[in-house]
């Protein structure tokens, strides 16, 4: 039914297509990120994008990915697609030697379920790079 596919964010039909779903997902509440950086990934439901996500370099914690960003339009959320882009972003985060992933969630209670879910644990970087509420994820890379 779903099917997830790693994508080019260079290219300029697929940076249209995670912009407009960042829109639909995000409104105006975060600013749109570069996706010509990093890794980015769509899911579909038959031809139609539905969700994304995005995996960039830590600027924050050495040797590991940062989960970046994810939106799931709204009638296709509960359907475990946050948690199976996570899967998606964890074999590339392997495949880059990253040590670990790290993110973050402020006030998003579904996503901080989702990194429960998947198994990253609460940590408290030697730097905080979000609000004071901010709750910071990671999960080591075996």
């Amino acid at each position: 039914m779903y099917r997830i596919r790693e994508v080019d964010g260079t290219e300029d039909d697929i940076a249209d297509t995670l912009a407009e779903l960042h829109q639909l997902t995000f409104l105006d509440t975060a600013p749109v990120p570069q996706f010509d950086q990093g890794h980015w990934w769509l899911a579909f439901y038959g031809t139609k994008p539905v969700a994304f996500a995005g995996l960039i370099p830590s600027t924050h914690v050495f040797k590991a990915g940062y989960f970046c960003r994810v939106g799931v339009l709204g009638k296709h959320c509960g359907r475990r697609l946050q948690l199976r882009l996570m899967r998606a972003m964890e074999a590339r985060a392997r495949l880059s030697g990253w040590c670990s992933i790290v993110s973050d969630t402020t006030d998003n209670v579904h996503s901080a379920n989702n990194f429960i879910r998947a198994g990253y644990c609460l940590f408290m970087p030697t730097h905080p790079w979000a609000w004071p509420n901010t709750l910071y994820w990671r999960k080591d890379m075996k």
